[in-house]
């Protein structure tokens, strides 16, 4: 015979038990009818940016692969930390995702003590989604030719050069401050809400040069407006072979690329995240898709949740240093 406590324990324990099972089996049947709505996808960057681009270029077949509609929406501005933040802060339902730019999960880190979101606990990396080459780029009209000329020109203009970027923190920032620090010479930082304002006030004359996506310069570089000087990746890129690095340009060593991952709420379900991953990758090693992104000029990047995990932490690590050697603060 049980005693009135024994009775109430036993009670409580089968009560839980009943109840695992059935939450389990919730989650299970939500994520075997998932999706069953549209999906939002922000991207950090205003319409006519890389990100934009890249965007529209894969989201038509990830959309057709999971079977609903997937709405872009556009949340530009701090580099890409808003639309990180709106993703972390969103329902992890699996009906929220989008794009993460390099300089948003790693450098800002360093850049933003109040950043509101940790980008190794708030969100689930799913995979890279592109290399994005930068290249430094300056008007025709400027009669410069390669990164040295670059380099005595801004020596000799007493730090009166102004170089605009996607904004503060992004990769083009940090590439362009690795280069004064390498070179050993001074210009001012212009930030923008994205490259295609910069280049937009590029070729309006408002600055110097612009380190930009090559995939928004490509068009300005190849209708003879703006001249690329180097690319700030460690080795030239097939999207556009005769543009020498600025490594092999007199500065051996330089290097530093951006990146988009692909993310959703890092508490989304793991059979949901499963899904995402597997569907975005078929969409990336699509041969249609990767041709229309090497067009754009960017390099598809398809991988693991776990590789884009070890480069968000190892990135972080690298930008900190950079960030506090050149004294960058968000004002």
């Amino acid at each position: 015979m049980w005693t009135r406590r024994e009775f109430i324990a036993r009670s409580v324990i089968t009560a839980g038990a009943t109840l695992v099972p059935a939450a389990y089996a919730q989650n299970v049947s939500s994520a075997a009818a998932y999706p069953n709505r549209p999906i939002r996808f922000f991207a950090g960057f205003p319409p006519g940016g890389v990100a934009d681009q890249v965007a529209r270029l894969i989201v038509p077949d990830l959309s057709i692969r999971l079977g609903q509609p997937i709405i872009i929406d556009n949340r530009a501005g701090a580099g890409g930390v808003i639309a990180v933040e709106s993703i972390a802060k969103s329902p992890p339902d699996g009906y929220t995702m989008g794009f993460g730019v390099s300089g948003a999960l790693t450098s800002s880190v360093t850049l933003s003590p109040k950043l509101p979101y940790d980008p190794t606990k708030d969100v689930a990396p799913i995979s890279l989604v592109v290399s994005n080459p930068l290249v430094l780029v300056v008007p025709s009209s400027s009669g410069l030719k390669s990164v040295k000329d670059f380099v005595a020109a801004a020596k000799a203009a007493n730090a009166k050069f102004n170089y605009g970027t996607a904004g503060v923190g992004t990769a083009m920032h940090l590439a362009g401050e690795l280069l004064k620090q390498t070179a050993g010479f001074e210009m001012n930082h212009a930030p923008y809400k994205g490259s295609a304002p910069a280049a937009t006030d590029l070729l309006g004359g408002h600055i110097t040069a612009a380190i930009l996506d090559l995939a928004t310069a490509k068009q300005h570089i190849q209708s003879g407006r703006l001249t690329a000087l180097g690319l700030t990746s460690g080795k030239r890129t097939t999207l556009a072979p005769e543009i020498p690095t600025i490594a092999e340009s007199g500065y051996p060593g330089y290097e530093f690329i951006s990146w988009f991952g692909f993310l959703m709420p890092s508490a989304t379900p793991q059979a949901i995240l499963t899904r995402v991953h597997t569907d975005l990758v078929s969409v990336l090693h699509d041969p249609s898709v990767r041709k229309k992104l090497f067009d754009a000029g960017v390099d598809p990047a398809p991988g693991t949740p776990e590789e884009m995990r070890a480069r968000i932490k190892r990135e972080i690590e690298i930008s900190s240093k950079l960030i506090k050697a050149a004294g960058i603060t968000v004002e």
